[in-house]
């Protein structure tokens, strides 16, 4: 008899690579799938939402195992422990605000805008956060709201905002729009800290970590990467579903961007990594101090 586990992820084409082999569904565009590795006794149900949404659901302690925001770890720590893979770090790129071209063209002329942002708890708003510090700012100098996502490019390029906090493929689409950089945060916090920037996690709710199934659950998630990594055709193909304004080319591009060998295992720089974006948050007041944070390993 299998156990269900719900895996909580972003509809995008990393999240849809990694855990391809894992699906037992009809993709969306009518292939049955069927796992493609040895899921040891666990039935995966995939819960697709976007990151903000399955932050907020993080606190509830819903989902067995959820992508979240490093930033939004410190509120879940006592609910959730991080895997040792899964990771999504930005070694040197990541989230970048962007802007009309002819508008902004540096982060100090930032106060005072419409900045649309993809999340509270986003590991990017933490990052703009310690970066608006830098130049002398805080958010309640910006005019910031929220806004989907997947919404915040056009938003930008319409003239409703003057700056958007942009995460996921728009960081390789947005010229598309005839949008120009602002600041890529991703390449500023590696420029100026010497480690990759984390963006996102995954983890497995402490109950299943108390009752020993952390590791074997973990297992699972590291054969799923590994499998996909060594079929990358076959897992481009499936990522192409939820690939938007993408072909294959570019598809496979931002696959390599955030499913590499960070996700395999943050490793010693990883974890580095993790801690200093997270004290840094803390020492600032944006986030709860939560000391260091452990990781559940394969078993």
């Amino acid at each position: 008899m299998s156990t269900a586990l719900r895996i909580g992820h972003s509809p995008d084409p990393d999240d849809a690579f990694m855990w391809y082999p894992l699906a037992n569904f009809t993709a969306p565009d009518g292939t049955r799938l069927t796992p493609k590795i040895d899921t040891r006794g666990y039935e995966f149900t995939h819960v697709l939402e976007d990151i903000q949404s399955l932050n907020v659901r993080s606190e509830r302690g819903e989902l067995e195992i959820t992508a979240i925001s490093i930033h939004q770890y410190p509120y879940v720590a006592d609910r959730y422990a991080l895997t040792s893979c899964g990771s999504s770090m930005g070694d040197g790129y990541g989230p970048m605000i962007v802007s009309r071209q002819g508008g902004l063209s540096r982060p100090a002329e930032l106060r005072g805008r419409k900045l649309a942002i993809p999340g509270e708890r986003t590991s990017a708003w933490l990052t703009t956060q310690i970066m608006l510090a830098e130049h002398g700012m805080t958010k309640d100098d910006i005019d910031w709201s929220f806004v989907m996502f997947d919404d915040i490019i056009p938003r930008v390029a319409s003239g409703e905002f003057d700056a958007g906090l942009i995460i996921h493929e728009g960081q390789i689409t947005y010229q598309n729009q005839s949008l120009g950089l602002v600041i890529d945060l991703g390449r500023w916090w590696t420029d100026s800290r010497g480690v990759p920037l984390p963006l996102g996690g995954n983890c497995i709710r402490r109950d299943l970590v108390d009752a020993g199934e952390g590791g074997a659950i973990c297992r699972v998630l590291l054969d799923s990467i590994q499998y996909a990594l060594a079929h990358r055709d076959e897992a481009v193909a499936f990522a192409l579903n939820y690939a938007r304004d993408m072909g294959g080319e570019l598809a496979d591009r931002f696959v390599g961007m955030y499913v590499n060998d960070w996700t395999l295992d943050y490793g010693p720089k990883g974890r580095e990594a993790v801690n200093r974006l997270l004290k840094e948050g803390a020492d600032a007041g944006l986030v709860p101090a939560v000391g260091g944070v452990d990781f559940v390993t394969p078993g």
